[in-house]
């Protein structure tokens, strides 16, 4: 793996992202209640105050194992990872705990060699901290962007699949699709506000 992501709209965060299945599954699993471009610097963030250089990347052994105090302080220095800094540190070290008990650590397994769109998506629903449209959401990234396209990816990925969409992150591709995912989120936050006026 290692591709050019827009995600982060940072070359060094978008480089770990690129290259990493641990960074980008960090970076989805950070992807709420904060800027898109926020979340997904999040892994590079966290990669350089563990010291892992340049050109390092992140260790799911090292993380899994980590003391929860001092990684959630690691988290909380300024500027910040998250919003949530606490809850989200425990969350990563959750993902990273699973990862290291089902795969050895090794992210990419999650999707190496699967079969099949239900099959990966499955697996992804299974990550701590992924629920169903994060899960899908990855999955249509993973298929857009990241060359992993088993059997069925795009039905699999529901809306989020459909090629020349702009409903998420798996199709933002630099600054102009970028501006189109968030004109589009925007719509759907104007349309859940007037169901909700109307009592629907």
């Amino acid at each position: 793996m290692d591709v050019t992501l827009h995600l982060a709209q940072d070359p060094a965060a978008d480089a770990l992202l690129g290259r990493s299945p641990l960074a980008s599954l960090v970076g989805m699993l950070l992807d709420q209640q904060v800027p898109m471009e926020w979340a997904f610097k999040g892994p590079r963030t966290i990669a350089d105050r563990l010291g892992a250089g340049e050109a390092g990347d992140l260790d799911a052994h090292e993380i899994a194992a980590m003391n929860p105090e001092v990684f959630a302080a690691l988290l909380s220095d300024k500027p910040a990872v998250h919003r949530y800094p606490g809850s989200m540190a425990k969350r990563i070290q959750q993902l990273c705990q699973y990862l290291v008990e089902h795969y050895d650590g090794d992210a990419e397994a999650v999707w190496r060699d699967v079969p099949t769109g239900t099959e990966l998506l499955a697996r992804l629903e299974d990550l701590p901290g992924f629920g169903k449209q994060k899960a899908q959401i990855f999955l249509a990234l993973l298929g857009k962007q990241l060359g992993v396209t088993p059997k069925g990816w795009r039905e699999a990925a529901g809306a989020y699949g459909e090629p020349k969409a702009h409903r998420s992150v798996a199709d933002i591709t630099g600054p102009e699709s970028l501006a189109k995912v968030r004109a589009h989120k925007q719509e759907m936050k104007e349309a859940a506000k007037a169901a909700k006026a109307h009592g629907r």
